[in-house]
């Protein structure tokens, strides 16, 4: 069973508000896996979700397409990467990504979609679609207990009028 959220944020500031949520409530060990077009807010979302972390300020949060992992002090380490330059599964492995799955810290991947599906047993897949200029649909869904889990403690949080599917 998965539990399936669906939200629409109407400005960049829910956007990072929600991931900013997430970034409250989440655990080390969980891997986020983020699907969308360029421009969907997949990076203002991991802008939220640091501040959630409690990463300093002073670190300003920026897609890694060229440096393809960033990591970023917290509550516990927050391990960004963009997998948008890579093309096939050999690049993705000389990365490290797949041993920081494994590591505590919270792992973020923007275009998920590229890895080896088998790497992400247990995660957070969230999907960003742009329904216009600041609407984004959001759509996540858990794998695995400790992610449904996460998604229903997400669910609960006021400051978001979460509609059940």
């Amino acid at each position: 069973m998965h539990i399936e959220l669906t939200i629409t944020t109407h400005s960049p500031g829910e956007t990072f508000a929600l991931g900013q949520a997430l970034g409250e409530i989440v655990s080390t060990g969980t891997v986020v896996a983020m699907t969308g077009v360029l421009g969907s807010g997949k990076t203002l979302f991991v802008q939220g979700v640091a501040r959630g972390l409690e990463v300093p300020e002073a670190y300003y949060i920026t897609s890694p397409s060229y440096t393809l992992v960033n990591e970023y002090p917290g509550r516990y380490s927050l391990y960004h990467a963009d997998l948008y330059r890579l093309t096939h599964t050999d690049d993705i492995e000389s990365t490290g990504l797949y041993d920081m799955l494994h590591k505590d810290g919270l792992v973020v991947i923007e275009w998920a979609e590229r890895m080896v599906r088998e790497y992400l047993a247990e995660h957070v897949a969230v999907h960003f679609e742009i329904r216009q200029e600041a609407v984004r649909e959001i759509w996540l869904r858990g794998y695995g207990q400790h992610c449904n889990n996460l998604l229903r403690e997400l669910e609960k949080i006021s400051k978001f009028n979460i509609p059940k599917i």
